[in-house]
């Protein structure tokens, strides 16, 4: 574990410094599994910013989802409006990992400046993120194809920013 990087799960209270939000879809059963631990030992690798970084995991350790889907949906949309970037990261599987609200958050925040997109080619349905990408484009959004090209793009980002 990387002392300069903290995870903060959903619903754990969000203090303030640098950080990033994992956005992306979310596995709705135990034998999905989840991407975001990749992309937390990622940017633990690649951090260098000047202080430690948050990193911002709308999942809760331990897999558990919320039973109250307010306080879960309430913590997202805090983590997303303070976060110095947003990490979208689809692995898109219409099966799997639809990523429906993954579409919301992405058209909410597009124009914001502080996102990137990652669309891995090989994932399961990859025509199903051709909107997002075309979107993207259009409004200068970093296009990668790797969650580490990914990860470094969003720190490029939170480099780039001033302190919130």
């Amino acid at each position: 574990m990387n002392d300069r990087v903290t995870v903060i799960w959903a619903r754990e209270p969000i203090p303030a410094g640098p950080s990033v939000f994992l956005a992306g879809p979310t596995p709705r059963d135990a034998d999905t599994p989840s991407w975001r631990p990749a992309a937390i030992a990622a940017i633990e690798s690649h951090w260098q910013g000047q202080g430690p970084l948050l990193v911002l995991a709308p999942e809760t350790a331990g897999g558990l989802r919320e039973s109250d889907y307010d306080n879960q949906v309430d913590w997202e949309v805090d983590g997303l409006d303070s976060a110095g970037a947003i990490l979208f990261w689809i692995p898109r599987d219409i099966r799997r990992l639809p990523g429906f609200t993954t579409n919301v958050e992405f058209g909410l925040y597009a124009r914001s400046g502080r996102v990137v997109l990652g669309c891995p080619p090989d994932c399961p349905n990859p025509e199903r993120n051709r909107y997002l990408v075309s979107t993207a484009r259009r409004y200068g959004v970093p296009v990668l194809e790797t969650l580490t090209d990914t990860v470094t793009s969003a720190l490029a980002v939170i480099g780039a920013e001033p302190a919130r």
